[in-house]
């Protein structure tokens, strides 16, 4: 047997199989609030259609939910697999089965203990609605032979398995099996995070309290990315709903919000001057993109995508989205990954509108209606939505912008294929957790996937390479057909990449230790008390 524990974690996803330690020997003080107590408010940009963390893939509800639950395994502050609730896991020589030994002493929110049931409820709540169920497609079946172990048998060898089961884009949360048979969006939120639910008022706010009974990681001294030693420091942490700039810009300025997810670009020089802010940017946050619909003309015919994909003009689009706060280098990961290619690129940024014509005439275009999905509660995709209606316009196709709030869009392109074509969103953790994850929302069973229509047998190739990318034995191999799936994303359209957009955040100087990731962490965060 091949031992990983939570000090040392074999991860297969890299060129060669190399060791990373999770956590070694304590070589330093383990994190202590230096300051306890205070009500952290949140300027959160965009409503919240749900806390199941199962079922809802938006980063409005990961914000949230994820200091609420807990997974087996999670990503480090450099996106690296690490435990969770698991303290190890033991994978067998021919990569068949999976060990994993519970953390004991877990306690759920609702007072109730963790064992290996609830893991089990959960893995089969996710299999059943999971958005990434594709997770475990490659998974047989799991088996609780005590409280503490749970033990996956795989279908089939998978090397890339435990990186997998780690992505936090829409992770496999552990849940009571009591709730475990709560229908999709509607479970309750009871997890083993560091903060426990108090309240949801729609559209208002959401409110969390520090969870007494919570169970640190002790083989860890410190918070690392979505895992980690974590420590609620402060007592409340009340994530407020401003879906307007400029009410964000404000709250920060008066006090009336201590920190916010979003800082307008135009905004920025004016509160860096303020010595009572702090601006933290993170760079390279997500990729700008809008999503396709394959059932409803004219999307359903692949000339028309590419039409569209060559007559835009990225960098006019993300400079009007964006205040320039963003840039239009190609490809699903940045050029700093192992993985990136640049294959597809020719798709990307042509700006040429004579060329887009002549594929529209081509593809017999007949002035059908083409309906852009987009919402004003992230205001950089409503900005990109209407600049690429009047590009589109230009080259003399029937656009229509149709604006709804954030969940709104979220419903209508999940359900309701009749009344869109494109949906504007981002991909910032999937692109972020590496190249495994990025293309996970275009394979199936994912709801956004709706092939019906397959031209030149693109969905048979599109699935061969993404199949390759998560089974094939070596990264080489892996990489390649990383390569080999950009490229057909970008030739059949079954993406439409804008740019790359930075991430403005911002706190008070009152907050302490507030260190920009895929969602604003809360955990070992502290508040400077008046007096």
């Amino acid at each position: 047997m091949t031992s990983l524990n939570a000090r040392r974690i074999r991860v297969v996803g890299l060129g060669m199989a190399c060791l990373l330690l999770a956590a070694g020997p304590a070589l330093a003080d383990r994190f202590e609030c230096p300051v306890t107590g205070g009500d952290l408010v949140f300027g959160q940009e965009a409503k919240v259609n749900s806390l199941d963390m199962h079922a809802s893939s938006t980063i409005s509800t990961r914000n949230i939910a994820m200091h609420i639950f807990e997974s087996l395994m999670t990503r480090d502050e450099t996106n690296n697999p690490i435990l969770e609730l698991a303290e190890a896991v033991e994978t067998s020589d021919d990569g068949m089965t999976h060990t994993f030994t519970l953390r004991d002493g877990i306690t759920f929110h609702d007072g109730s203990a963790m064992t290996s049931e609830d893991v089990a409820a959960s893995f089969e709540r996710y299999k059943k609605l999971g958005v990434e169920r594709v997770i475990l497609a490659n998974v047989e079946r799991w088996e609780t032979p005590d409280d503490l172990t749970f033990v996956i048998h795989m279908s089939q060898a998978q090397p890339t398995f435990l990186e997998d089961l780690s992505s936090f884009s829409v992770p496999i949360v552990i849940v009571p099996a009591a709730n475990a048979g709560a229908d999709p969006l509607q479970m309750e939120p009871v997890g083993t995070g560091p903060f426990e639910f108090v309240e949801f008022i729609a559209d208002s706010h959401v409110k969390l309290r520090r969870f007494e009974d919570y169970q640190s990681n002790e083989a860890f001294d410190d918070r690392t990315g979505f895992g980690g030693y974590k420590v609620a420091c402060v007592d409340t942490v009340t994530f407020r709903i401003v879906t307007e700039p400029g009410s964000r810009v404000a709250g920060l300025e008066t006090g009336e919000l201590d920190a916010v997810e979003d800082v307008p670009q135009a905004s920025v020089d004016r509160l860096a001057a303020n010595a009572a802010i702090e601006i933290v940017p993170y760079e390279n946050f997500w990729i700008h993109i809008a999503t396709p619909n394959f059932e409803k003309a004219p999307t359903d015919n692949k000339l028309v995508r590419q039409a569209i994909a060559t007559a835009l003009d990225m960098d006019e689009i993300m400079l009007v989205a964006t205040d320039g706060a963003y840039n239009t280098n190609f490809g699903f990961q940045t050029a700093d990954r192992v993985v990136y290619s640049d294959r597809g690129n020719d798709f990307f940024n042509v700006n040429d509108q004579d060329k887009a014509k002549a594929l529209l005439d081509e593809a017999g275009y007949a002035g059908e209606e083409l309906v852009l999905l987009t919402n004003r509660d992230y205001n950089t995709m409503y900005n990109a939505a209407l600049v690429m209606a009047e590009q589109l316009q230009d080259i003399g196709m029937n656009v229509r912008v149709e604006v709804q709030d954030w969940p709104a869009t979220l419903a209508t392109r999940d359900n309701n294929p009749d009344a869109w074509n494109y949906h504007f969103t981002g991909w910032g953790t999937n692109t972020s957790l590496g190249y495994l994850a990025v293309f996970k929302f275009l394979a199936p069973p994912q709801p956004i996937y709706a092939m019906s229509n397959p031209e030149e047998n693109m969905d048979e190739a599109f699935n061969e390479a993404y199949s390759t990318m998560m089974n094939a034995p070596t990264f080489e191999e892996r990489a390649e057909a990383f390569a080999r799936t950009q490229e057909i994303v970008m030739e059949h359209g079954l993406a439409l990449p804008f740019g790359w957009l930075t991430k403005n955040q911002a706190v008070r100087s009152n907050v302490s230790n507030f260190v920009p990731f895929r969602i604003p962490r809360m955990s070992n965060v502290w508040m400077e008390q008046d007096g």
